[in-house]
């Protein structure tokens, strides 16, 4: 399960009118630390960042997974509520869980929190669907960014050919 971290950066921004204004604003880090959470918003803002930044805050999300569509760029936050069975006493209990979707208005986010969570298994709510001050997502790394320099390969790519080749002995011996 990921692990999300708010982080708020301030510094100065430009405005319509090109005067220079302190902004702070929220991004959310997939991170396994703090320590990495900090890290890695240092490096996304260093590169997006003219000038001096300083990262305010590092907050553990209440967040538990996002949703991002291409076609737009403003944050949702969307609770979703669904009923399990406690395994200990057999009582339901209710369960709350935090989600973000980009969408260009809350109809268009309430509509796409269904899409994404319509292969659940249990029956579930959205009872609210509201603006986020999130402006960017910044994932974890992909294990294929850290493959060190050399004659490595995805695992998956291994594997593929692995299969690949005991088809063709297995059609050589039909022979």
């Amino acid at each position: 399960m990921k692990t999300w971290f708010t982080c708020k950066v301030k510094y100065q921004k430009e405005d319509e009118h090109g005067r220079l204004k302190n902004v702070t604003e929220a991004y959310l880090a997939d991170a396994l630390s703090f320590t990495e959470a900090e890290a890695r918003i240092y490096e996304e803002m260093g590169q997006r960042v003219m000038g001096e930044f300083a990262v305010t805050s590092i907050a553990k999300s209440k967040i538990v997974d996002v949703f991002e569509y291409k076609d737009a760029d403003q944050f949702y936050q969307a609770k979703v509520s669904y009923m399990v069975a406690d395994a200990d006493s057999g009582k339901e209990k209710k369960v709350t869980n935090i989600m973000l979707v980009t969408a260009h208005d809350v109809k268009m986010a309430y509509e796409r929190i269904h899409e994404s969570l319509n292969n659940m298994l249990v029956t579930f709510v959205v009872p609210e669907v509201k603006e986020s001050p999130i402006l960017e997502v910044f994932h974890h790394y992909k294990d294929e960014e850290k493959l060190p320099e050399g004659n490595f390969r995805p695992v998956a790519e291994v594997e593929a050919e692995s299969v690949h080749a005991q088809e063709e002995d297995e059609d050589e011996q039909d022979i």
